[in-house]
């Protein structure tokens, strides 16, 4: 484990020149996106962020870029409008950001929810979870490769599962359409080995970026509760489980910090923030470039049981498929 001191003292270091000084954070307006921005902002440095969301989210994203700016000045913070579940719209957002800028150092994407309630179909047919935990980040990261290739030390960031995939991929229907397949713990778990899957096929073919998919443990974010399409659930999860979740939860600082020093560090790949401690293992079991799968205390696992099997077994058909789900956004 990285004590949270040692964490602390390393996000010390970030400052105009360490700094990721563009970021785009997708699914930045509530949860650990936002600590995470705040944690960034509160260094001091000159950085400036793209903070994606949905259009029922902008009153709440003005307050707190206002308190942003009150935090750090020198922090410009541009609200960046989209229904990321559609992947119309995320295409859309990228274009924007690619014609201001040159490079992005950051992506950072926690865009989602916890698919435990009624199966839900976005109007392009997908289920909106795995659009958004899925689709939608990996077609983010795609369109803005040609500008993560251009910063010196480019890093993406999806917080999902990292470590805790299974050998149970449906591959036979990777969408969960068919009558029986769909459900909250199947769900997730086919989502996080997708992300898995699909990121340590980007990360060896592009060693140049940093790619880390996170696990946050338990983090008081409200995504439980957004999951329920039933009033009466939801009162229940708000009175009930969301108070026995913050019982055992990372504080929203310490969660805020510890992603960042994931955003930043170099115990990850090498590059980054200055890291004297235990250089963290990528999904091969090595360090340098790769994917790292980091949880909430900051430690690697290669899940050495599971990730190679996934590369060979699932790889390849995982790709294919998510090539022809994105290929008319491409």
């Amino acid at each position: 484990m990285v004590s949270y001191t040692e964490i602390q003292t390393s996000n010390v270091l970030i400052n105009d020149d360490t700094a990721p000084r563009v970021a785009v954070f997708v699914g930045g307006t509530s949860g650990i996106g936002r600590f995470t921005i705040r944690a960034l902002v509160a260094t001091g440095a000159s950085v400036r962020i793209y903070l994606v969301g949905r259009r029922s989210s902008e009153e709440r994203a003005n307050a707190f870029i206002q308190e942003l700016h009150a935090i750090n000045p020198n922090a410009e913070v541009i609200w960046t409008e989209g229904e990321v579940s559609l992947l119309a719209e995320t295409n859309k957002i990228c274009e924007v950001i690619k014609s201001k800028e040159s490079h992005i150092d950051l992506l950072f994407l926690t865009a989602g929810y916890a698919p435990f309630g009624t199966r839900r179909e976005t109007t392009e047919g997908l289920e909106v979870a795995q659009s958004l935990e899925y689709y939608s980040r990996i077609l983010f990261i795609l369109q803005l490769f040609p500008l993560l290739g251009k910063a010196a030390a480019p890093r993406v960031v999806s917080v999902l599962g990292g470590g805790l995939e299974r050998m149970t991929i449906n591959l036979d229907d990777i969408d969960l359409k068919r009558p029986g397949n769909f459900g909250g713990v199947k769900a997730q778990t086919q989502y996080i080995a997708l992300n898995t899957t699909t990121l340590d096929k980007l990360a060896d073919e592009n060693p140049d970026v940093t790619f880390i998919h996170s696990w946050p443990g338990w983090v008081s974010t409200g995504n439980v509760r957004r999951s329920s399409s039933n009033p009466i659930m939801a009162w229940i999860i708000w009175l009930i489980i969301e108070p026995l979740l913050a019982l055992f939860s990372l504080s929203d600082d310490e969660s805020g910090q510890r992603h960042l020093f994931q955003s930043t560090s170099a115990a990850f790949g090498g590059r980054g923030i200055p890291w004297k401690g235990k250089a963290g293992v990528n999904a091969l079991g090595r360090g340098a470039t790769g994917l790292f799968l980091v949880n909430y205390k900051c430690d690697c696992t290669p899940n050495a049981k599971v990730v190679p099997l996934l590369r060979e077994k699932a790889q390849r058909k995982v790709w294919d498929h998510t090539q022809e789900v994105l290929r008319p956004y491409l």
